[in-house]
Formats: C-alpha cells, sequence, structure tokens
C-alpha cells in the first residue's frame, strides 16, 4: 500500500510548489562534474526554480549521487537538450529574456537586469564557459562584478549567486508565492505525492 504524506509533509509541498518561478529558468551548458550540476540544482531549489534545461552537444551528463545532489534533482523538471535552437524555441515560447553568464565589454552586471521579468541563465563548462553557439542564441551577456584578482567563480557558486539576486529582487515585488493556479498545483502536488518526480538518470533528449 501507497504511503501517504503526513499533514505537514503535505503542507510543505503545497508551499513549495506555490513558491516555484515558472518563469526563471538556469540552462546547464556541458557541465561535466557531477558535485557542480548537483550544486546548480540545490541553488534552483532554493529558489523556486521550477525547470531547469541541460543543453549537451559534446560532453556526457554526469552520474549524480543522491548524497552530491541532496535529492533536489527529484524536485526539478528536467529538459535535455543537445540543439541550440530548439533550447531558444523552447526559451522564447515562454516569453524568456536569455542571459550568457559572459566577461566581454558589452556584457550588463547581473544588479543591471530586471530579474522579475522571465529570464532564462545560460551557465557553460567549468573550463570553456559558455560556448560561441550558447552566445549566438542569447539577447543579452552578463556579468558578476568582481573586485579581488580573480576575474571568474566556480560555475555553481556564479549560478547562486546570480540566482540569489533574481530572488532578491522577486521578494521586493512580492513574487513568492507565484502559483495560484489551482489546476496545475494540484496537478504538480498529485505527481510530487505519488512518487512521479523527474528522474535525472535519462533526462529526455530533444
Amino acid at each position: 500500500m501507497e504511503k501517504m504524506p503526513t499533514k505537514g509533509r503535505l503542507e510543505k509541498l503545497k508551499k513549495v510548489l506555490q513558491n516555484r518561478q515558472r518563469d526563471l529558468t538556469i540552462v546547464c551548458e556541458n557541465i561535466h562534474d557531477p558535485h557542480n550540476v548537483s550544486a546548480v540544482l540545490r541553488s534552483c531549489d532554493a529558489v523556486g526554480v521550477y525547470q531547469v534545461f541541460l543543453l549537451y552537444t559534446n560532453e556526457q551528463f554526469p552520474i549524480l549521487g543522491r548524497k552530491s545532489s541532496a535529492s533536489a534533482n527529484k524536485w526539478i523538471d528536467l529538459k535535455r537538450y543537445k540543439n541550440y535552437d530548439k533550447v531558444r524555441e523552447a526559451l522564447k515560447r515562454k516569453g524568456m529574456n536569455i542571459y550568457a553568464t559572459y566577461i566581454d565589454a558589452s556584457a550588463k552586471s547581473i544588479y543591471d537586469i530586471d530579474w522579475t521579468l522571465p529570464s532564462a541563465i545560460m551557465v557553460g563548462n567549468e573550463h570553456r564557459g559558455v560556448s560561441r553557439e550558447c552566445l549566438n542564441i542569447a539577447d543579452d551577456l552578463i556579468y558578476i562584478p568582481m573586485l579581488g584578482m580573480v576575474e571568474s567563480l566556480n560555475v555553481s557558486v556564479a549560478t547562486a549567486v546570480i540566482l540569489y539576486e533574481a530572488c532578491r529582487q522577486r521578494i521586493l515585488q512580492n513574487n513568492y508565492p507565484a502559483n495560484n493556479d489551482q489546476t496545475w498545483l494540484e496537478e504538480k502536488l498529485q505527481q510530487w505525492i505519488h512518487g512521479k518526480k523527474n528522474t535525472i538518470k535519462k533526462p529526455s533528449l530533444i
């Protein structure tokens, strides 16, 4: 017999779903370190990101351990892609502004972006950063202001910094809770209750 969640657990699931930001997402491009992917997913879960895009064109998606991901992957909808144009099309159908993290004279500070608008943030490989193909599908380039000698952050740390700026802006605009679509909330709640969460082992490939 299927074990039903306790009343307290059920209330937590409802609250988490209500806070999910369906118009804020991360695109992970060819990130190969499982610890980095896991850390990105934990940050996404923490700020209420509902869906993450996995863009893997020349890297194998890493195997994530339960301990390293802290099970965050179970609560995030994952979409796997291998084509840049299809990622852009999917994001634009959702009305997203697409940003790529890249140090360039034309890049904008993350503190100058209105993160209350529908936004997709593309983060790249640990060694190569985002690719030229990724830059080509972006609407704007962004960077994190840094005051030290080092010019870059670990990809998972950079993702967390950007997401929490987006979270801060959205809190100020009362975007939490974000969802009042009762049909969507009930559908997702039932999926979570009955264990039909996303599996990260073989996410759908598009």
